[in-house]
């Protein structure tokens, strides 16, 4: 029967139990499929009160971790690698513990920008009419705001191309919810981010892997797969990918374009982390065959919530032919900030801000740990024959992210993700990788 040593950390004791079951997940300790012990077992195994391990249980399956039926027993979720990624941490973090599993921007202590446009807002009385529906105007805006804006990612998509959303997450979803029939395969790269995963399993779609190098997916391969499994869509990260950080070349997006083409695939291009990086998208040699998904989260604010599809009408009529089923699910107050920094030019010097951050911290972890390739906001580790790459990150006070979270298939190489742009300072990571360095110097040493 699995048994956890739960921490003694002040939390309440159902949230240890949670915090044990993830661990266990990330580790392999627990791996999908796994049966629990029953809830009145392990509390008793564990000195518990049955109703603490019942809170649990319940709290672990609403962060789909685990799965139970009546009569069956209680199961770890083919998921829940990719679920523990984005798990809520404990109230009171391990002061130790520098939290690089989670891809998310560097956040600016000092910045006020939110705090002026509310402020402006509100001087000018205009608070009370973001409380309702997104307005047919606002929604008018935004989309000229965004169109405005992919110019700067060599793109004309008029406002007529554009559809807004609630982050890229819905735009993926709904573009594939469009564009897919159920059961259908859909090609992604051979390592993709944890929520195009997600997509695929709650709409039902078989993704199928593509091999990759260090430029991406492979032109022969992508041509094989699709092929092979009839796929009339895949979707694809083409700059800064997640999780390797690779960004197609020109030769690469024209190999790919080509079998696009050869192949009648739609691309469902993730530019997510485009804006961050120097590469043109896929979508400026492709355009008639690219549907562009992106948000101002990575780049601009993750609070806004503002994000946007683009491409040709012929591709959005399909998505979203009610025109609502994706913009009525935007904030308004979001909607209205978030074109205004696109327009006032305070959404370009946030990128600013935020692209050099990335290449202080890709040139920091280039000098320690020797990262190749383009400055991304993550960094992909191999691990090294011999070297418990994953163990000497917890000693140097780091959590990482484990390839198994973003392989398709079962596959997953030995490697990890860091994110850089998680630390809250550039100070702290260097303190951490510093270790790491140290520790990984040593562990090579013995060899």
């Amino acid at each position: 029967m699995w048994l956890p040593t739960l921490s003694d950390d002040g939390q309440p004791r159902y949230l240890a139990l949670v915090e044990a079951i993830a661990t266990a997940i990330a580790s392999g300790e627990l791996r999908p499929g796994d049966r629990l012990p029953p809830q009145r077992r392990l509390a008793w195994a564990l000195g518990l009160n049955p109703s603490t391990t019942m809170q649990a249980y319940r709290e672990a399956g609403r962060r789909h971790l685990i799965g139970g039926e009546v009569g069956r027993g209680t199961y770890v979720l083919a998921s829940s690698r990719e679920a523990s990624l984005f798990r809520l941490k404990s109230p009171e973090p391990d002061a130790e513990a520098l939290d690089l599993s989670t891809n998310l921007p560097v956040l600016d202590p000092d910045d006020d920008d939110l705090q002026r446009s509310v402020t402006a807002l509100c001087a000018r009385h205009e608070m009370a009419g973001l409380q309702g529906y997104p307005t047919a105007r606002s929604l008018r805006h935004g989309a000229l705001a965004v169109s405005e804006w992919l110019r700067g990612r060599a793109l004309e998509m008029p406002p007529s191309q554009v559809v807004l959303c609630a982050g890229a997450q819905q735009g993926v979803f709904a573009a594939l919810l469009g564009l897919c029939e159920p059961g259908e395969a859909v090609l992604v790269e051979g390592l993709t981010s944890p929520g195009i995963k997600a997509a695929g399993r709650q709409l039902r779609l078989p993704l199928h892997g593509v091999a990759m190098d260090e430029h991406g997916i492979l032109p022969q391969d992508l041509d094989r797969q699709a092929r092979a499994t009839s796929a009339r869509v895949a979707v694809l990260t083409p700059c800064l990918q997640n999780p390797t950080g690779a960004s197609m070349n020109a030769l690469r997006r024209e190999a790919i374009a080509a079998v696009a083409r050869a192949r009648g695939l739609w691309i469902i291009e993730d530019d997510i982390y485009g804006a961050l990086g120097d590469e043109p998208s896929l979508a400026s040699v492709l355009p008639e065959r690219t549907l562009l998904v992106s948000s101002l989260s990575k780049t601009v604010a993750p609070g806004l919530r503002l994000g946007f599809m683009a491409g040709p009408a012929a591709l959005m009529v399909r998505i979203d032919p009610e025109a609502q089923a994706t913009s009525w699910a935007l904030s308004p107050l979001c909607l209205r900030i978030g074109s205004d920094w696109l327009q006032d030019g305070t959404a370009a010097r946030r990128l600013a801000w935020q692209r050099e951050q990335v290449h202080q911290r890709w040139r920091l972890a280039q000098k320690l740990l020797g990262s190749r390739g383009v400055p991304s906001p993550h960094l992909w580790l191999p691990l090294a024959s011999g070297v418990d790459m994953a163990s000497l990150c917890r000693l140097a006070g780091i959590e990482a992210a484990g390839s198994a979270m973003f392989a398709v298939g079962h596959d997953a190489p030995p490697a990890l993700r860091l994110s850089l742009t998680a630390a809250p300072s550039l100070a702290l990571l260097k303190a951490r990788l510093e270790r790491l360095s140290g520790l990984l110097a040593a562990a090579r040493c013995d060899e």
